[in-house]
């Protein structure tokens, strides 16, 4: 009976089940990758997550595989003749061997990114024009990630020519095809069930937020998670939509998405200049860790830790997004970043009120700066949606000598360039610097080789540079006749390598410095800030300083005014996360799904189902209503 094709059909099944082994083991070696990210709290719960990430598996592994299915078991006569097989054998690997690459990327991406790979990186990646140097310089720095994947590619193509289609040739036709035919539809209806997770039309297909149905911890969504599923799923997807839970009364009263600060005599006006500092995180500074208990802990910003002595300073303060690109939007714009970045979707090109149109209202010079090649990580596309007059990157820098052949400008002469710039404008001015050399691959210029402490991150020698390249910011812009009257603001874009547990914790992920300082005593930017902080205060806080006396649409709030009433946002990329007040709510776009202490920054316990009371009655709503404002402003273009 071998017009029924059991032998291809056992081989296609054999073939499939290799696919689900090997993603077993690059999730088994992804957490080991990562495990001072994720914990796990005993073999029992890492099989557990294992196997319900066999779900988000299947929908992978059926994806990538769907047309491999299809020419396995299309009736063509000709599926087991040698040169068929062969040429099954690698689309099987090709489409297979592209997509467990993805994984075992991800081993590395995560570390940075702190989430699994999605289709935003798309979005970053085509600004970039040095994406094989990036990618040839990962492979060098990660050996034991290609190593492994080498190993289990190699295995991989072991076992799969271990069950051989031996060829033969129908002699009843019509078994054979009605045969194919109906094995061909079962296949159908399985691979479509197991692409959307179920067989039910009563639910939506599986998605990222369904691996949070079976973790002990949000973290360990990741762990459920595997790369291709993550990005798939992610493609084309639009998660901004209108939602209606809260009434309108309710959001004025208690989101206030609208301030209005009065501050009178600021004449002359104050220059403005932001640093936006590439993965500055909080855990690098002595000034914002003196309260943190954390043993032994070593600082490697000397400079930035004696500017906050004389500063105002956020020692609580957090990003409100995971990339550059989404500090940008936050600290500028005051537009966090969700499940779904507000900068690649469709309605980032809309007007948008910023602390760069509030500058232009009031009459400033208005400027970006970054030493990378002009529109490099999209700063210059945004850039000029929010309406900056000036644009200053690599071009205009022109002296290649200074390129540290990677992705910009190196800090200290940029910084220098800066400031010599800034000189030439006409007060008041506004302007925004990002940095670029603590990005990876975590280099310093070689005349500084052996300068910097090496520490335990590759990270901490960069850091150090930038630091120092600060410190020689300020003597050059000392002697200008602008810095007087100027205020300077410092803030990290987002985080990056952990070297404390403290900072491994699921929140502090997001844990970043706030720094405004000014030599202008009548500013009184002085002291600490202990409440919770984040990027999306900063707009405000300035357009305050400024004596900007109009109506501001803001979510966050100005640090310097009387209101200490706060919602910190950002995500993880599968969950939005809120804290507000004494708690942390984690929000899925509809429903509140953990409710964890607001010292609990690893989100170890629940609370959800085991405490109740007013204010987190109050926080749910809170939640709710703030999300509602957001979609119903960015998808209406309210955002001015």
């Amino acid at each position: 009976m071998k017009e029924l094709r059991f032998q291809e059909i056992t081989a296609l099944i054999y073939r499939l089940f290799l696919a689900f082994f090997f993603y077993q083991i690059a999730r088994f070696l992804f957490w080991i990758f990562n495990r001072d990210l994720i914990k796990v709290e005993s073999v029992s719960d890492y099989f557990n997550l294992a196997y319900h990430g066999t779900a988000f598996d299947t929908t992978a592994i059926f994806y990538v595989n769907s047309l491999f299915i299809l020419l396995s078991l299309i009736p063509v006569i000709i599926n087991t003749k040698p040169y068929y097989q062969k040429f099954l054998f690698w689309l099987y690997f090709i489409m297979n061997g592209i997509a467990y690459g993805m994984n075992f990327g991800d081993f590395v991406y995560y570390k940075f990114s702190q989430a699994r790979l999605t289709s935003a990186a798309m979005h970053v990646a085509q600004h970039e024009s040095n994406l094989g140097r990036i990618f040839f310089t990962s492979i060098l720095e990660h050996p034991f990630v290609i190593f492994w994947f080498g190993v289990l590619m190699f295995l991989w193509v072991f076992l799969y020519k271990k069950v051989k289609v031996e060829e033969f040739k129908p002699k009843r036709k019509w078994v054979y095809f009605v045969s194919s035919i109906v094995t061909l539809c079962i296949t159908a209806i399985l691979v479509v069930g197991g692409i959307r997770g179920d067989f039910k039309h009563s639910t939506r297909p599986i998605n990222l937020v369904d691996a949070n149905k079976f973790v002990k911890n949000p973290l360990q969504a990741n762990i459920v998670l595997n790369s291709v599923f993550s990005f798939f799923r992610t493609i084309g997807t639009n998660n901004f939509e209108e939602v209606h839970f809260v009434d309108q009364k309710f959001i004025d009263e208690n989101i206030h998405p609208y301030k209005l600060y009065k501050r009178e005599n600021v004449e002359p006006k104050p220059n403005i200049v932001i640093f936006i500092l590439e993965s500055f995180a909080k855990e690098y500074s002595g000034a914002f860790n003196r309260n943190t208990e954390i043993k032994n802990f070593v600082s490697y910003t000397p400079f930035f830790d004696s500017l906050a002595t004389q500063s105002l300073i956020a020692t609580n303060g957090f990003a409100n997004g995971r990339q550059s690109i989404h500090g940008m939007s936050s600290v500028l714009a005051g537009i966090p970043s969700l499940k779904d970045a507000f900068t690649s979707s469709p309605y980032s090109n809309q007007k948008i009120q910023s602390i760069v149109s509030v500058s232009n209202e009031m009459g400033y010079d208005t400027s970006f700066f970054h030493g990378a090649p002009n529109g490099s990580m999209g700063f210059q596309g945004f850039g000029n949606i929010l309406g900056f007059k000036h644009y200053y990157g690599k071009d205009e820098y022109n002296n290649d000598a200074d390129f540290d052949g990677m992705w910009a400008i190196w800090d200290e002469p940029f910084f220098q360039y800066f400031a010599r710039t800034l000189n030439q404008k006409k007060s008041p001015f506004m302007a925004t610097m990002f940095s670029a050399s603590s990005h990876h691959p975590f280099k310093v210029p070689e005349k500084y080789e052996g300068k910097f402490k090496k520490g335990t991150l590759e990270i901490h020698a960069p850091i150090q540079y930038t630091d120092y390249s600060i410190k020689k910011f300020f003597e050059t812009a000392k002697k200008m006749p602008w810095y007087n009257n100027t205020i300077f603001v410092f803030v990290a874009d987002h985080t990056n390598q952990v070297a404390y547990p403290e900072y491994e914790k699921a929140i502090n992920r997001f844990a970043v410095p706030i720094l405004f300082y000014s030599p202008n005593p009548k500013y009184n930017l002085k002291g600490e800030i202990n409440e919770p902080a984040q990027q999306m205060d900063i707009y405000p806080t300035l357009a305050d300083l400024m004596g900007y006396n109009k109506r501001l649409r803001s979510w966050g709030r100005s640090l310097v005014s009387e209101d200490k009433n706060y919602m910190i946002v950002n995500s993880d990329s599968i969950n939005e996360q809120f804290m507000i007040g004494n708690y942390i709510y984690l929000f899925d776009g509809k429903n509140v799904t953990g409710i964890y202490d607001i010292n609990d920054k690893g989100l170890e316990k629940n609370l959800i189902n085991s405490v109740k009371n007013e204010e987190i009655e109050k926080g749910i709503l809170l939640c709710k209503a703030w999300y509602q404002d957001y979609m119903y402003r960015v998808i209406n273009r309210k955002l001015e």
